[in-house]
């Protein structure tokens, strides 16, 4: 049931009711980076078939609205509501507010714009080689690692909402989820690939205490934020060592 729970949660595909329960959704929790993997290879192989077709910079593009289509757009959604209220409040009430309101203001477009733009870029500039594959199939699993580690470490900020489920997320699970994305990353992506784990790890300890100080705790909108967050950086980071160091699976000469 957990890892029906996480596709439910994390993706469009339809599971049922009972599985986002919210016994159901802590449960889901160690199959986040799993799921990610699964999104990963969807949009990596949808990129190399469409590569054959089109141009790499429209094949790019496409991949980006993939992956929202994929996700039902929901972290996008949280990082936009996330903007407007870290950015735009001036108190934790204020800000918590502001992130429940259904209307986008000003940072939300900016910040949504900006982060679509550079992931576009990002994608683009990877090499058009097996790396790319492999980046594009282990960056979503590795950001929702950082997702799955958020959520078992820091508090929720609300006293309901849909997150709160989480908040009977196991330490065990917290620890599955990592040997998953840590073993990916390894087994597909080599060192590059660890580099890659290494950075959603920091990223998410660091995003994820960032937003406490100013919230007192996460919420299901910056969860989406650190997923989101995460993804861009990696595509990043990606885009910057590929061309120097090899990603390859292991079986192919990547160790």
């Amino acid at each position: 049931m957990g890892i029906l729970s996480a596709l439910g949660f994390l993706t469009r595909i339809p599971v049922g009711r009972r599985a986002l329960e919210p016994n159901s959704l802590a449960r889901a929790v160690a199959y986040f980076p799993l799921v990610g993997l699964m999104l990963g290879f969807a949009i990596a192989g949808a990129d190399y078939g469409m590569r054959l077709v089109f141009p790499e910079l429209l094949s790019s593009a496409m991949v980006v609205a993939l992956l929202l289509l994929l996700t039902g757009a929901l972290h996008f959604e949280g990082f936009v509501d996330s903007c407007d209220g870290l950015f735009g409040g001036h108190s934790r009430e204020r800000r918590l507010e502001i992130m429940r309101r259904k209307n986008v203001g000003a940072y939300a477009i900016a910040g949504g714009a900006l982060l679509l733009l550079l992931k576009y870029a990002a994608i683009s500039s990877l090499p058009a080689d097996a790396g790319r594959f492999w980046v594009l199939a282990l960056f979503p699993c590795m950001s929702r690692w950082g997702m799955a580690l958020a959520v078992g470490l820091f508090p929720y900020a609300r006293q309901e909402g849909l997150g709160t489920a989480f908040r009977h997320s196991s330490p065990i699970q917290i620890a599955i989820a990592g040997i998953i994305a840590l073993v990916a990353a390894g087994l597909l992506g080599s060192t590059a690939g660890l580099i890659l784990f290494s950075v959603a790890t920091v990223l998410a300890l660091l995003l994820g205490y960032g937003i406490c100080r100013m919230l007192g705790g996460l919420t299901g909108d910056t969860y989406g934020a650190i997923n989101e967050s995460i993804e861009v950086a990696l595509l990043l980071v990606a885009a910057g060592i590929l061309p120097s160091l090899a990603m390859e699976p292991f079986w192919r000469g990547g160790f």
